[in-house]
């Protein structure tokens, strides 16, 4: 389990002080440093935070371009970046830069704080929460899926088993189970309830 120890770094200060009162709440003797720009967060206090929650919108350099600075100086610190900005290439060049996941701002606190322990206990993230997608986005991930495993993931949406889904599709369980695989990787997903967000985010299932 990660320290519970965060640097914040987010230039709009009733954003910082809402969401630290969210941290305070919901983890247990938590330590929040703030920082309203990249160049601050170099002069914080804090030696070394384990999660650090970074907006791309900053004064100065801007959170996509500092996951490098932020992970140079705290290498083994968790980057999330925490963003109203959930563009899908925003999403994707954050996740090639070294950051563990990717929150809109618009999402509840409860949300929120179920990503910070996921990563705190070590456990995979979805890569991203509601960040739009272009219907030809829509279209190659379509294109990922055959049309038996586009059966499967309308029936595990449904959130039927995988001995259900066999019975209704007259295959074997080991065959829906590796359909299954087939479509969390697709989806760059981990979890059967990340793939049915994931599915309705791109439109995959209604």
């Amino acid at each position: 389990m990660l320290p519970p120890r965060i640097l914040l770094i987010d230039d709009h200060a009733l954003f910082r002080c809402g969401l630290r009162m969210v941290l305070a709440a919901g983890i247990a003797d938590v330590e929040v440093a703030e920082a309203a720009s990249l160049e601050e967060a170099m002069r914080a206090p804090m030696e070394s935070p384990a999660l650090v929650l970074l907006d791309i919108q900053l004064h100065g350099l801007n959170g996509l371009e500092g996951i490098a600075l932020v992970k140079r100086k705290w290498p083994e610190a968790a980057v999330v970046i925490l963003s109203s900005d959930v563009a899908h290439h925003n999403v994707r060049l954050a996740m090639e830069r070294g950051a563990l996941a990717f929150v809109s701002k618009a999402e509840p606190a409860d949300k929120i704080l179920a990503v910070i322990d996921q990563l705190r206990r070590g456990l995979p993230v979805a890569a991203a929460s509601s960040a739009p997608m272009s219907a030809s986005e829509g279209d190659a991930s379509r294109q990922l899926l055959t049309p038996r495993q586009s059966e499967v993931l309308d029936l595990m949406c449904q959130g039927l088993s995988n001995k259900v889904i066999g019975r209704r599709l007259n295959l074997s369980e080991n065959t829906v189970r590796g359909h299954v695989q087939a479509v969390l990787a697709a989806l760059q997903v981990s979890s059967r309830s990340e793939a049915g967000f994931a599915a309705r985010r791109r439109g995959l299932v209604a």
